[in-house]
């Protein structure tokens, strides 16, 4: 069984420990707490160059040292404070960090409410198991034979037919109903490919609907869109060895991943609120009356300082939108200032809790709205790769690792 190491504050108190560990049961996990002494609690300003009051926070530091000086005490790390405290969001960053530096153990870092359920944790605590589980497939450089993947998300369903480490079809439809939008994406791809389905050795699946598709179909690999992204991201960018920061703004999350190797060593997955995700550059689109495959070429003809915008909630962000036009703020400049909000938000809620190194690719639908990674640069001051097909990286992801099984 994986054993999940737990370093937190306040999951007790705020009666969400039980929901913790649910969630890892259902994805055969066990948490568990290293033993520490009242010399290693005493030892963490020394470790960590902060003192804090906390007794939980003060523990979770001695944790994470005994974890780094004896790392057969655990598989992975999951690393949880209240998102109510300001203290506890900087100490949670240090121990991730102090992890990441010293250790190859993968790491979670997550800030929860009152309201967390294993329903929320389940992805996150399915990508730590696949990542300590499946490490040798994850590593896999190359795809061989005839294998298809498909990724049913929330807004887009996406299938790829490849062969021989080549994509040799498509397949891009909205998610209405589920099966039947994986059925119009997969047939798609394969009438592109020109193939016959009985050709295809082995189907693997990702995304939301992954469990239902997954068994609908028969897949041979039905997995999370952690370790699925970060592999066809890194994969399709040719950044399979060494480190790599994968950013993916989905329709519903957004996913940030630091990547060693092909492997996800940290992660983290969430957005407060739909301002921070595609579905606001959508909601601009449409307000702007362009279709949002021409947001991103409008937004790089403005300046995002002419406007004031703020999409920290999709209600305030849409105010925004308005007041802005009705001020007669131009549209190229509502388009990049909408791209510069997305982008802002990423940067404080998700790249605050990975290591960003470079390469920094961008992935996912919205990483063709072209104002979107510019904004990303102008963040991080980094170039942002936006590789070919970076539309279908959890499908690439899933029909490259589903032909691995084909050699076990």
């Amino acid at each position: 069984m994986i054993r999940i190491a737990q370093l937190s504050c306040g999951s007790e108190y705020s009666g969400i420990q039980k929901e913790i560990e649910r969630a890892a049961e259902t994805v055969g996990a066990k948490i568990v707490y290293p033993e520490v002494s009242l010399e290693d609690i005493l030892n963490v300003e020394k470790n960590f160059g902060v003192k804090v009051a906390s007794g939980d926070l003060n523990l979770a530091m001695a944790r994470a040292v005994r974890i780094v000086e004896n790392p057969d005490l655990a598989d992975a790390v999951i690393v949880m404070t209240c998102f109510r405290c300001a203290e506890a969001a900087i100490i949670r960053s240090e121990i991730r960090k102090f992890i990441h530096e010293h250790s190859r153990i993968p790491v979670l870092s997550y800030s929860f409410t009152e309201r967390t359920t294993a329903e929320t944790l389940l992805t996150r605590m399915e990508a730590l198991v696949t990542t300590v589980k499946y490490r040798g497939l994850l590593a896999r450089e190359r795809q061989k034979g005839l294998t298809a993947g498909i990724d049913s998300g929330s807004t887009t369903t996406k299938s790829v037919i490849m062969r021989d480490n080549e994509v040799i079809g498509t397949g891009w439809v909205p998610t209405t109903e589920v099966l039947k939008s994986a059925e119009d994406a997969f047939d798609a791809a394969i009438k592109m490919a020109g193939i016959k389905k009985e050709e295809i050795q082995a189907v693997g699946v990702t995304g939301y609907g992954r469990f239902l598709v997954g068994k609908h179909i028969n897949a041979r690999l039905i997995q999370e869109e952690i370790t699925v992204n970060s592999k066809g991201a890194v994969f399709l960018s040719d950044a399979q060895r060494g480190p790599a920061t994968v950013i993916d703004i989905g329709g519903m999350d957004n996913k940030a991943i630091s990547v060693q190797d092909g492997i996800p060593g940290g992660f983290t997955m969430g957005g407060i609120c739909a301002g921070a995700s595609g579905r606001f550059l959508e909601l601009t689109a449409r307000r702007l009356g362009v279709d949002i495959t021409q947001l991103g070429k409008l937004a790089l003809k403005g300046d995002f300082r002419n406007v004031a915008m703020n999409s920290y909630c999709i209600v305030f962000g849409t105010q925004s939108l308005v007041n802005s036009l009705s001020m007669g703020c131009k549209p190229e400049d509502v388009a990049m200032a909408a791209c510069h909000s997305v982008a802002e938000q990423v940067y404080e809620q998700q790249l605050q809790e990975v290591e960003v190194k470079e390469p920094v690719i961008m992935v996912g639908g919205t990483s063709l709205i072209e104002g979107l990674p510019r904004a990303m640069e102008e963040l991080l001051h980094v170039k942002v790769l936006v590789p070919k097909n970076a539309q279908y990286i959890g499908a690439v992801g899933a029909a490259l690792l589903v032909s691995g099984l084909l050699e076990g």
